[in-house]
């Protein structure tokens, strides 16, 4: 992949200061080409991100050792391509969010980010068997339409939607809450490297960022970004699951829900979002209906 002198400045900043796009703004509205930062002083980078001085201190050393270093080189031959906010690639969708990741690492298929149309399914870490068979009737018609499924890759219902991907022949993309360096949950770890060798893992860290609480919720945008529908098969009420309706509502995306037994409560999710106005979902033939 090539990457022009402005692009590797966006990945050499981000590498080391890993933050949505809109968090550069003040940088990049006074230094459009990004040209010259190694002369920036410690006070400059300090006022520009909000740092402490011995943050951008710190920052100021990194930056001018990195830029040193074949960075793009290294993470190609990890097979980590990273694609900043000024790329080609960099899929449209995301540039819609209020904040979107100023670098998208990748590894596998990145044509996968290119798909006219891409849904995503989301549910319950404690998913029980009922999510496994209603992806039965979910995911077969939208892979015979060649759309790719989006998830998380959590346990539960997202290895649910990523194994039905690719058990009926499908196309899947896993957005990852950290760096390709730590590979969470471990028990994940073999689903995780399939996808990345025939379909696509993304995420906004750099390889070194380990998972943290904060990190998933903001993967759940990227989720909801990359998706031009969202399906949630079992969540209860309050969850990071909702937490991913939220973005795709703000979007104007179209929202699925299974119904699911009253006396569950991991039907509680999809139930209320039912009451508040989402399409019941019963067939994978009912989004194809509705996105094409």
């Amino acid at each position: 992949m090539q990457f022009t002198y402005h692009q590797k400045q966006l990945i050499n900043l981000h590498y080391i200061h890993p933050v949505p796009f809109n968090r550069y703004h003040l940088l990049l509205e006074e230094n459009p080409s990004l040209e010259g930062l190694e002369s920036y002083s410690n006070t400059y980078w300090a006022q520009l991100f909000d740092l402490t001085k011995e943050k951008a201190s710190r920052f100021s050393e990194q930056y001018k050792e990195l830029s040193r270093l074949p960075l793009i080189e290294l993470l190609e031959k990890m097979n980590y391509i990273p694609i900043p906010y000024f790329h080609p690639d960099y899929p449209e969708e995301l540039k819609q969010l209020c904040d979107p990741p100023a670098v998208l690492y990748s590894m596998g298929n990145r044509k996968l980010l290119k798909t006219k149309m891409r849904v995503g399914i989301i549910g319950s870490r404690k998913a029980t068997n009922y999510s496994k068979k209603v992806l039965d009737f979910i995911v077969p018609p939208l892979v015979d339409h060649n759309i790719p499924i989006v998830s998380g890759l959590a346990v539960g219902a997202d290895t649910m939607a990523h194994r039905a991907a690719i058990d009926f022949g499908g196309d899947t993309i896993g957005v990852l809450g950290h760096g390709f360096s730590h590979m969470y949950p471990k028990r994940n770890e073999e689903i995780a490297q399939e996808i990345a060798r025939n379909h696509l893992l993304v995420t906004e860290y750099p390889p070194y960022f380990p998972p943290a609480k904060w990190t998933f919720p903001m993967r759940n945008r990227i989720i909801s970004g990359l998706s031009n529908a969202i399906v949630i098969t079992e969540s209860v009420e309050r969850s990071g699951t909702m937490s991913t309706v939220d973005h795709a509502l703000d979007h104007g995306k179209e929202i699925f829900a299974v119904p699911g037994a009253i006396d569950s409560s991991l039907s509680a999710g999809p139930n209320k979002l039912l009451d508040e106005g989402a399409k019941p979902l019963w067939s994978g033939f009912q989004i194809i209906d509705s996105l094409l």
